[in-house]
């Protein structure tokens, strides 16, 4: 099993690991009074399937806010890849603990993964070169912080996160301000520490961007022989980035568009869960 660097963990997962447990225990687990209070029991999680392991630190939040008694050891670390059919960790503590946190810490594991491991899957399909796969603000609503974590476990990296912290210029935003330079004028002088970044849908549009020195452009579904004359044209004078549409057989070719970052929707916008199981050992 391949392995990279853990990323740094959002200071949200009490929050978000709260918000859950409010929403599925609510009251009380009410089946779980089915189990003597007192009994201690050991479980297991299976993977099922390949993957890309994420979600840790939320699984671990569910089980430290139920009952601090349960204890996690972890086989395998954030950011690896696992084969079909693997225990990722062990469990031991007070049995109606670890029977109300499963489905809650189970989601979280799941839902993770699934986006690191679509987001390796694509930055796999890149290939070796300087191009960098990033992620969108299409996250599932109060899991941003932890989706976009889940990029940077698959390999990916983060745009902004949210609405106030870097600026994107789009056609809406042009279209009220009057002109890209109008755009950029009045963001530069209200906000003058953020990044701006401009949608460019023509080659008009791109030279007043450059013109204007914004440090970042999107080249917003521009064809294959669009982009290679348009990164020949911008040569170092913004960082780029691709979007629109991307599929993963067409990655190999786009990285050699010479863009610095492809940005893909999909990687937290269609998630689909990883298949993982917890079961009581005895």
């Amino acid at each position: 099993m391949s392995a990279v660097t853990s990323p740094p963990l959002p200071d949200d997962i009490d929050a978000t690991v709260s918000n859950a447990l409010r929403e599925d225990v609510g009251a009380g687990d009410v089946t779980a009074s089915l189990i003597p209070a007192a009994r201690v029991s050991r479980a297991h999680v299976l993977c099922r399937e390949a993957a890309v392991l994420a979600g840790a630190p939320w699984f671990d939040g569910v089980f430290r806010q139920l009952d601090a008694r349960v204890t996690v050891e972890w086989l395998v670390g954030e950011g690896s890849a696992v084969s079909p059919d693997t225990v990722v960790c062990r469990l031991h503590g007070p049995a109606r603990a670890l029977v109300t946190g499963e489905r809650t810490a189970l989601n979280f594991l799941q839902t993770l993964s699934g986006t690191a491991t679509t987001t390796r899957r694509y930055v796999d399909a890149l290939g070796a070169t300087r191009t960098r796969i990033l992620d969108t603000r299409k996250t599932l609503p109060g899991l941003r912080a932890a989706q976009k974590y889940a990029v940077r476990a698959g390999g990916g990296v983060n745009h902004r996160m949210g609405l106030y912290d870097a600026i994107l210029i789009k056609e809406n935003h042009i279209a009220a301000a009057g002109s890209i330079t109008a755009a950029v004028t009045a963001l530069r002088a209200s906000h003058p520490g953020l990044r701006i970044e401009v949608e460019i849908e023509t080659r008009a549009e791109l030279e007043e961007a450059l013109a204007n020195g914004v440090e970042m452009v999107l080249l917003d579904n521009f064809s294959l022989d669009e982009l290679r004359e348009a990164t020949a044209y911008i040569a170092g004078r913004a960082l780029v980035e691709i979007s629109g549409g991307v599929e993963l057989p067409a990655l190999a070719a786009l990285g050699q568009a010479g863009a610095d970052f492809i940005s893909i929707g999909a990687l937290t916008k269609h998630v689909r869960a990883v298949d993982f199981s917890m079961r009581i050992d005895e």
